[in-house]
């Protein structure tokens, strides 16, 4: 593979891999592990049922189901090896981070109505931001395996944004 996109991919992996501890970049990017992330957005949405906002949360659950249904074929079709493994294959676009992005982005939607604006959408770019530099720093994903995610899962979010404030215009 080449071109001035994977070239300057792979020069800024190779900048940055091992920069940090891995103990700590490990921890990072298990935040996009789904036992972690998961429950986070379902907890939001059991709290916007409770709060009434049934379509909302299933919007969420749906976005969430999609993840592997976008994200594993691009996968397999691309068979893009990993900066670290380059024997391994599949690691465009990163599950991680889609994982990371649509849950917590999605739980950030939800409590939105509730918590105000800034503070879940902070926690949901942080705790997405951390996964990402976590699976870069780590070397376990180059970094446009991680920005593929974004751009893939920013029309699933778009959707639960819409679901939200349908249902809250025709409560209100």
């Amino acid at each position: 593979m080449r071109g001035p996109l994977l070239s300057w991919d792979g020069r800024l992996s190779a900048a940055l891999v091992r920069a940090v501890p891995d103990a700590v970049t490990e921890a990072l990017s298990d935040l996009g592990n789904v036992p972690v992330a998961l429950p986070v957005l379902l907890l939001a949405a059991g709290y916007a049922v409770r709060r009434g906002n049934r379509r909302g949360a299933a919007a969420a659950v749906v976005a969430m189901a999609l993840v592997p249904v976008l994200v594993v074929p691009v996968k397999a079709w691309t068979a893009r090896p990993g900066p670290l493994e380059p024997w391994a294959a599949g690691y465009f676009p990163s599950g991680h981070t889609a994982t990371a992005f649509v849950a917590y982005a999605g739980a950030a939607l939800l409590l939105r109505p509730y918590a105000g604006r800034v503070w879940p959408a902070a926690a949901a770019l942080v705790l997405t931001g951390a996964t990402a530099a976590g699976l870069v720093l780590r070397g376990f994903h180059w970094p446009l395996d991680v920005l593929a995610s974004l751009l893939m899962c920013t029309p699933l979010l778009l959707a639960v944004r819409r679901s939200c404030r349908s249902t809250r215009r025709s409560s209100g």
